[in-house]
């Protein structure tokens, strides 16, 4: 279940010593990606054995996407701040309508932002025979975007469709986006002014804030004050054409108003982001994925992530659990970091564990300049 960590995070725990520099991460995380397999990971098939990457919404803010825990992340910034559960979603219109006018205004800035560095350098290292497996819990798709020959599992899910709750049908962002606005023509009008303005040309909190908005990850952007009860959403359009059965054997219901907008009394064809919402549960089978990628890996390097969703950390625990040496690329603290290296680590040279606190656009391509091509083991 993806759920987040609301306790105080350590400050971080620097390994090797002269890692607390650019230069010094970058010749540890060389160090780290080029080391031998440890002895003490179990035996893999011959064709396994590469660093399994976990990522994090750090690792796409020099897109210029806002994150949660950085030093103008969401949570560092506004206290008060608290998702939307699926639950909430699930049961309360209002809630959902507050939900989509607010993913409307953000998705223009979401939908053109791509890839930076970072994924770039994500690339090269696959190629280059160093990372077998990129593990993201980030919803914008750059993982993807950049590296399709990179196997990437979007543990969280994907901003880029939607998916009906009652039959499973998928929609594209795209074309659900130019549905509400034809059903929102003064949200619309409202949006355009916004662009026009430049209100959203950043998603950097402190920008934002400066234009009367509160930016927040995912796309999300808050008006304080906006007729929020105002908007409307359109039904999935596999339900309204056909209502499914519910679980109980009844026939639902999917009624729309006059101009094609989902109605309150309705009991079906109720449309969500495809993402793991926080209170949702995340498959049975992406779970299990993660897993066997991280039981074929020989070490596990976290980027961009201060772990505080349940669903990475326990990644990262069970790296730990199989003895696998556990590299952190992340600005300020990670959850349970402190449990991640030994004493000894902190004299080594970063081929048995590493920690930086730098930013992984800067670091990561010179670490892609220090490594050979190899052929994987």
């Amino acid at each position: 279940m993806r759920i987040p960590y609301t306790g105080p995070l350590p400050a971080p725990i620097i390994v090797p010593k002269n890692a607390n520099t650019p230069t010094g991460a970058i010749s540890a995380l060389t160090n780290f990606l080029s080391a031998p397999r440890s002895p003490l990971v179990p035996s893999l098939p011959k064709s396994h054995g590469l660093t399994v990457l976990l990522t994090g919404a750090g690792v796409s803010v020099a897109s210029g996407l806002a994150d949660y825990r950085g030093t103008a992340g969401t949570y560092t910034l506004n206290k008060s701040y608290r998702p939307i559960y699926y639950n909430e979603f699930l049961s309360n219109h209002e809630a959902r309508k507050r939900y989509w006018a607010r993913s409307y205004l953000g998705w223009t800035n979401l939908h053109k932002a791509k890839p930076n560095n970072a994924h770039w350098a994500v690339r090269d290292l696959g190629k280059q025979g160093y990372i077998s497996y990129v593990i993201t819990q980030n919803v914008d798709s750059f993982h993807p975007m950049a590296h399709p020959e990179l196997p990437t599992l979007e543990l969280h899910g994907y901003l880029r469709s939607l998916v009906c709750v009652h039959c499973g049908n998928h929609l594209p962002r795209k074309e659900f986006q130019q549905s509400l606005s034809a059903l929102n023509p003064a949200w619309a009008d409202f949006l355009v002014k916004m662009l026009e303005a430049g209100a959203l040309d950043s998603e950097h909190p402190d920008e934002r804030r400066k234009k009367g908005l509160r930016s927040n990850p995912d796309g999300d952007i808050d008006v304080p004050g906006a007729p929020y009860t105002t908007f409307r959403y359109p039904p999935c359009p596999t339900c309204l054409a056909k209502p499914p059965m519910l679980p109980d054997g009844s026939q639902s219901i999917v009624q729309i108003d006059v101009d094609g907008a989902w109605s309150q009394h309705s009991t079906a064809g109720v449309l969500k982001p495809a993402v793991v919402m926080f209170g949702e549960s995340i498959a049975a089978s992406v779970k299990m994925a993660a897993e066997e990628a991280i039981d074929s890996a020989s070490r596990i390097l976290v980027v961009g992530s201060s772990l505080a969703t349940y669903s990475a950390w326990r990644l990262v625990k069970r790296a730990k659990e199989r003895n696998m040496p556990i590299g952190v690329l992340n600005i300020g603290g990670v959850r349970g970091e402190e449990s991640f290296y030994t004493a000894p680590q902190a004299d080594s040279d970063g081929s048995s564990g590493v920690r930086c606190s730098e930013s992984a656009d800067k670091v990561l391509p010179a670490v892609v300049q220090n490594l050979p091509y190899r052929c994987a083991p």
